[in-house]
């Protein structure tokens, strides 16, 4: 078992869990009750709220607050200063801690620097979501999307490259093969 990295200026509650290998840097706060895998990096200013998971190897950059109803799976890159909500129409004088909406992040996933989720929308794998989107619709698997709102511009790869716009592409960079249709984009076979 290897060692957890905590910066003595973090708080990480008693009952929360960190994974091996994971660090955690300046003004971070991981709540009782939340689960973080082996090799994650919480980057400055993080906050993981109660009842959030976040799977292994998961990266969360600097300024981003992961509240109760976000579950993160693995490998999943969050882009500085992303923004996860959990409550449709908040009010400061009304409670509404029993209508949080779940949000998923699918395996691989990356969300860009200053995107917001809206909650209830789940992201799938190896989805990327670009910079500055405002996601308020759930992301297809492999789907490359950005703007406000934000809509599908394309398809990426598992390692990330956009794929051509052909029934049938091969990745640039790794050489993986996918079938797209409309809707959906399906790793075939790898290189």
């Amino acid at each position: 078992m290897s060692a957890v990295t905590i910066h003595p200026t973090a708080v990480v509650d008693e009952g929360a869990e960190l994974g091996d290998d994971t660090r955690v840097w300046h003004f971070v706060h991981v709540s009782a009750g939340a689960r973080v895998g082996a090799r994650c990096v919480l980057g400055q200013n993080v906050f993981v709220g109660r009842g959030v998971t976040l799977g292994d190897g998961v990266r969360v950059q600097n300024n981003v607050s992961i509240y109760q109803g976000v579950e993160v799976a693995d490998d999943v890159f969050l882009g500085p200063s992303c923004v996860f909500t959990n409550v449709l129409n908040p009010r400061a004088h009304v409670q509404r801690k029993d209508e949080f909406r779940m949000t998923r992040v699918g395996r691989g996933a990356s969300i860009g620097a200053n995107a917001t989720l809206v909650c209830g929308h789940d992201i799938g794998d190896f989805a990327m979501v670009g910079a500055g989107s405002v996601v308020t619709h759930t992301v297809s698997p492999h789907a490359l999307v950005y703007g406000n709102p934000a809509r599908r511009h394309g398809w990426v790869c598992r390692c990330g490259e956009i794929l051509d716009a052909t029934p049938r592409p091969r990745c640039p960079a790794c050489g993986d093969r996918y079938a797209i249709d409309k809707d959906r984009c399906i790793r075939l076979e790898q290189s």
